[in-house]
């Protein structure tokens, strides 16, 4: 596969059934605290003797490697195990350094040097080099080897050299501030293994060897992953705990049962269902919410008629009842979406087409479109939440004439089908590209760009539309002035509503809950996983 300039380039059907594990994920928590001695209290004797028990509600059996996964649990887990040369709070996403000695002087500069911090050592034992750092961006920058990563970073980083055992050089295409932040994405894995046949498989499979506070101790898929603090790991952000174990429960009954009562089995799970929350602040539990880019959307086939008509896209989209959705479905933890970017986004502005609920709007648009008698099929994935919310969906489309039949499946089972471009109608799904970043230039062009997954599920990127829509985002990303960069990004974004290919219907809270007699200093994020690398003890 060749290069490209915008967007996400389509990996192989293996590798996106692999990681798929991101679509319908859930709350994470960050527990930030008072520095290296911070501990976790579990139970008696000093917190670094203790164990964390976790309880995940999405699967560990995903994608493993850091340079292709959106699964929900293993980019998580990789937050422990792997570094990058800069890595980002969990929370504000500020970036600090992490294998690198100091951030970039001058992030407008179009080249950034970057110095190992001495003594840095894989979980092997070897010391991390810069020759590790070349290998991994090589292969995310691989014109010929289909990655997640290279469509964070091929835009706008022409290449990675050695300077010296220590030392390398970033190349930047043009001024990339954002791109500091960004660096957190390239998790630096040890070249002696990763370069050897068949380790790449290996690592989908959950092979996971960094140079992080956490090493892999025991991985189990489908049933728990364990982790150990590494002796020598000498960064900034040091081992809490002595042993993690994460286990991993996708049905919500039982998940909420390992929480649940006085002889609780875990301090924290997330995933919490709105209905569950009462009941666990009730029992001595603290439930945070996280409100950020996770989001119900409904994806559009235009290949399929009459989808590839922008009236009969805005039709379904005006007469979804969305208040009804945030209230019965989401308990008033939602809100129905004014652009494609959630309101607590940075670059936020109301796009110019809001889709708010109007049945009269959307049956002149069906009948100007000549769609009368619309029968729609509508795919869905099987995570909880969104299974609440689609019982409004197919009685909004009904009541304007549109017989609906809902097709719930597993998300895996979802994304097959259209990883092997099978014929479809409308998919609903939920999504959180947080998971990566808040800059909304990462965030579109996670969604959007010519040659990513996305575009090629709804076959819309030859559109004379999505051609100038790309052109947008190249001039977005190119712009140097953060006002002006702004401006233009909620310019294309006004397009991507008023063409409803892919657009979200509800941005959502996540929820998280966790005994606050134990554990202290817990902040609910809006995306996927648990980050205890600055952990306070109770």
């Amino acid at each position: 596969m060749r290069a490209v300039s915008r967007g996400v380039p389509v990996p192989s059907r293996r590798t996106f059934l692999k990681h798929t594990g991101a679509l319908g994920a859930v709350a994470a928590v960050s527990l930030t605290g008072c520095g290296p001695e911070s501990t976790i209290y579990t139970g008696g004797g000093s917190g670094r003797d203790r164990s964390l028990t976790a309880v995940i509600g999405y699967g560990n059996d995903g994608n493993w490697d850091p340079t292709q996964t959106a699964s929900a649990f293993a980019m998580a887990a990789n937050n422990h195990i792997y570094e990058g040369l800069v890595d980002t709070d969990p929370i504000s996403r500020a970036p600090y350094p992490a294998l690198a000695t100091a951030l970039p002087p001058d992030p407008s500069a179009t080249t950034w040097a970057f110095t190992l911090r001495e003594g840095a050592r894989f979980h092997d034992g070897t010391p991390v080099t810069a020759d590790d750092v070349v290998f991994v961006f090589d292969r995310i920058l691989d014109p010929d080897t289909p990655t997640l990563a290279k469509g964070f970073f091929a835009p706008w980083l022409r290449a990675v050299t050695r300077i010296d055992a220590r030392r390398v050089r970033l190349e930047l295409k043009f001024p990339f501030p954002d791109g500091v932040s960004r660096l957190t994405l390239a998790k630096i894995m040890p070249r002696h293994v990763f370069s050897r046949p068949g380790a790449w498989d290996d690592a989908i499979k959950g092979l996971a060897i960094g140079s992080g506070p956490y090493r892999q101790s025991a991985h189990h898929p489908k049933s728990n992953t364990v982790f150990a603090a590494f002796d020598g790991y000498n960064g900034p952000r040091p081992p809490a705990f002595r042993t993690m174990n994460w286990l991993t429960i996708v049905d919500a009954a039982p998940r909420v049962a390992m929480i649940s009562g006085a002889g609780a089995g875990v301090q924290i799970a997330d995933n919490i269902p709105y209905a569950n929350i009462g009941q666990l602040e009730g029992g001595g539990m603290e439930v945070g919410s996280g409100a950020g880019m996770n989001n119900l959307f409904l994806m559009f086939n235009t290949a399929h008629r009459p989808f590839g008509d922008v009236r009969v896209r805005q039709a379904l989209r005006y007469a979804v009842d969305t208040d009804t959705i945030v209230q019965v479905a989401l308990k008033g933890h939602g809100r129905a979406a004014t652009s494609f970017l959630d309101e607590g986004n940075p670059s936020y502005r109301r796009a110019r087409t809001v889709y708010g609920y109007d049945p009269d709007r959307a049956r002149r648009l069906l009948k100007e479109a000549g769609a009368d008698g619309l029968g729609v099929e509508l795919m869905a994935s099987n995570v909880s939440w969104i299974m609440d919310c689609l019982p409004t969906i197919k009685a909004s489309w009904d009541a304007i004439g549109v017989k609906t039949t809902l097709a719930p499946q597993e998300t895996t089972a979802v994304f097959t089908k259209l990883d092997q471009k099978r014929d479809y109608q409308v998919v609903a799904a939920a999504s959180n590209p947080n998971q990566f970043g808040i800059d909304a230039d990462l965030i579109m062009h996670y969604n959007y760009g010519p040659e990513n997954l996305w575009m090629g599920y709804t076959r819309w990127a030859d559109d004379p539309v999505a051609r100038r829509l790309f052109r947008d985002m190249d001039r977005a990303t190119r712009e140097p002035d953060p006002e002006r960069k702004k401006a233009l990004v909620q310019g294309y974004i006004d397009l991507v509503a008023e063409q409803a290919v892919l657009y979200p219907v509800v941005h959502n809270a996540l929820m998280t809950a966790w005994d606050p007699r134990r554990l202290g200093g817990v902040r609910a994020q809006p995306y996927p996983g648990i980050n205890v690398l600055q952990a306070t003890w109770v």
